[in-house]
């Protein structure tokens, strides 16, 4: 049987998000792998692999919120925003600029900030191509600012000319453009000189697995994927079986509706804790499918 659930990784710098899947198709013998919220070759933590049925978790998985740490260096700009990109300025660091009062002032208004303008450099599309495509083209593009939402914004430690910090943001929330804003807020330079994911939704670095891979590592079951990620509801026969088939469920095929609002997709469970799909409410009463599972069995 080919593997089937997730397995939440601590991804080494250095290596893309597609390094990582393509050593999980080799050591499981799979070409069934992705990755839910991708990291940068310079950052390292919790990386989502998603193997077989939970490769259709993918949009539910990297729509929560995710948590960092994050060092930013002052003094030295680059055009990818991180440490990684080519130095667009330099300067001394003078020592005024980087009093407390000024850094609590900064990081105050990036925690009270609801939007954002991405890096040149993401993976945003443009007319077709990647924004990062276009950009080492040299023909960087000016992306709009997107809604962000900073839950939390922490300064852990401080030096002379670098801040450690913790942030947890929104989808779609990009800490290099943390370091860019701090440094437009402080008048210096800055770029983000290391970062670390310390969560992705309920997934945890206590919860990874180390690099390389062990083939021997047992995976969290997509059913418990799909039961820490989304509200969940429980089905009964009937349900479970009509689900299955993709047709419309009722109230009355629940044993347990899902904690859920109109249109919010919820994990569909049957009564021995199986996933039989994902689904929303689409109108008070009708309940439609969005995704289906096979069966564990099959």
């Amino acid at each position: 049987m080919s593997a089937d659930g997730v397995l939440v990784v601590d991804k080494p710098g250095k290596a893309t998000s597609h390094d990582i899947v393509s050593q999980a198709r080799r050591v499981f013998g799979t070409r069934e792998v992705g990755h839910a919220g991708t990291l940068d070759p310079m950052a390292t933590g919790v990386l989502l692999l998603l193997f077989g049925e939970a490769t259709k978790l993918s949009g539910f998985l990297t729509r929560d919120r995710k948590r960092y740490r994050a060092t930013v260096c002052f003094g030295r700009a680059t055009d990818t925003l991180d440490a990684d990109g080519q130095t667009t300025e330099e300067v001394a660091v003078d020592p005024e600029r980087l009093g407390e009062s000024a850094i609590l002032a900064a990081l105050n208004t990036e925690f009270a900030r609801r939007s954002q303008i991405p890096p040149a450099v993401s993976a945003i599309k443009v007319d077709g191509r990647r924004s990062y495509a276009l950009a080492r083209a040299g023909n960087a593009p000016e992306l709009a600012e997107r809604e962000v939402q900073v839950e939390q914004l922490l300064l852990v430690s401080r030096s002379e000319h670098e801040l450690v910090l913790e942030v947890e943001a929104s989808k779609g929330y990009y800490v290099r453009a943390l370091a860019r804003d701090l440094g437009h807020s402080l008048g210096v330079p800055a770029h983000l000189s290391a970062l670390r994911r310390l969560a992705s939704g309920r997934f945890q670095l206590s919860d990874a697995a180390p690099w390389p891979l062990d083939p021997a590592l047992p995976l969290l079951s997509t059913a418990e994927a799909a039961r820490r990620a989304l509200p969940g509801g429980i089905l009964n026969e009937t349900g479970a079986r009509r689900a299955r088939l993709g047709q419309t469920v009722e109230p009355a095929d629940f044993i347990e509706p899902a904690p859920a609002p109109l249109l919010e997709t919820a994990a569909w469970f049957g009564s021995a804790g199986d996933l039989i799909a994902l689904g929303h409410e689409r109108t008070p009463g009708e309940f439609r499918v969005v995704r289906g599972f096979r069966r564990t069995d099959e």
